[in-house]
C-alpha cells in the first residue's frame, strides 16, 4: 500500500514540473513535438531512477559515515554528469536522430534541477505516506519514488507536447502566441493536476 501511495502521489499530486516547479527549462524546451519529448522524458526517466539510486547508495556508504554530507551536491552532480554522458553515448549509437533531436538538451539533462531535485530529497526529506511516523526512504523507495517523479515528468512533458501541437496548428491571437499561450496552457494543467491534491 505504502508503493502505492508514493507512486500516486510523485505522479500526480506532487508532480516534479507541475506542483515543484523542478526542471521547468527543458520542459518547455523540448515539448514543440511529441516525438522528442517522448524520448526526452524516456532519457530524464532512466536518468533519474539511476541517479537516485547510485546517490543514495553513495549518501548511505560513503558520505554519511565518513562525515562528508557537505559534499553531497557537488558528489551528486558528478553522478549525474556521468550518468548524462552514457545515456548520451547510448542513444548516439542506438537512435542517432533522437540523439539529433535533442540536440542541446540532452546535455542540459546533468542541470536539469528534477534530477538533483529528486536525488537531494530522497537522502534529506521524511517522508510519512501510509504511516504516522515520518521515515528517510530506503532504497526501494527511494527507487519507486524516483521511478514515479521520473514517469510524473513524462507524462506532464508528453501531455504538454500534445497540447502545443495543437496549439501550433491553433489560431491564436498574435499576443498569445509562442511562449505567452505554452506558460497559460501549462498553468491549466498544473490546476488540473491540483484536483488530484486530496488524494495523499
Amino acid at each position: 500500500m505504502e508503493y502505492f501511495l508514493i507512486i500516486i502521489s510523485a505522479i500526480f499530486v506532487n508532480n516534479i514540473v507541475l506542483a515543484q516547479f523542478l526542471g521547468i527549462c527543458p520542459f518547455l524546451g523540448v515539448s514543440g513535438k511529441l516525438s522528442t519529448s517522448t524520448g526526452m522524458s524516456m532519457a530524464v526517466c532512466f536518468v533519474i531512477t539511476l541517479a537516485t539510486v547510485v546517490t543514495w547508495l553513495l549518501n548511505r556508504y560513503l558520505l554519511i559515515p565518513f562525515g562528508l554530507e557537505f559534499l553531497q551536491t557537488i558528489a551528486f552532480i558528478l553522478v549525474i554528469a556521468a550518468l548524462v554522458q552514457m545515456v548520451e553515448i547510448v542513444l548516439k549509437k542506438v537512435s542517432p536522430s533522437l540523439y539529433q533531436a535533442l540536440g542541446i538538451f540532452l546535455p542540459l539533462i546533468t542541470t536539469n534541477c528534477a534530477v538533483l531535485g529528486v536525488a537531494i530529497t530522497v537522502v534529506t526529506k521524511e517522508f510519512s505516506f501510509g504511516s504516522a511516523v515520518p521515515h528517510m526512504f530506503n532504497l526501494a523507495e527511494s527507487a519507486v519514488y524516483a521511478f514515479a517523479t521520473s514517469l510524473g515528468y513524462g507524462l506532464a512533458m508528453v501531455l504538454f507536447s500534445g497540447i502545443r501541437e495543437h496549439l501550433a496548428l491553433s489560431d491564436v491571437p498574435k499576443p498569445f502566441r509562442g511562449l505567452p499561450i505554452a506558460l497559460i496552457s501549462v498553468s491549466i494543467m498544473a490546476m488540473a493536476f491540483l484536483g488530484f491534491s486530496g488524494i495523499v
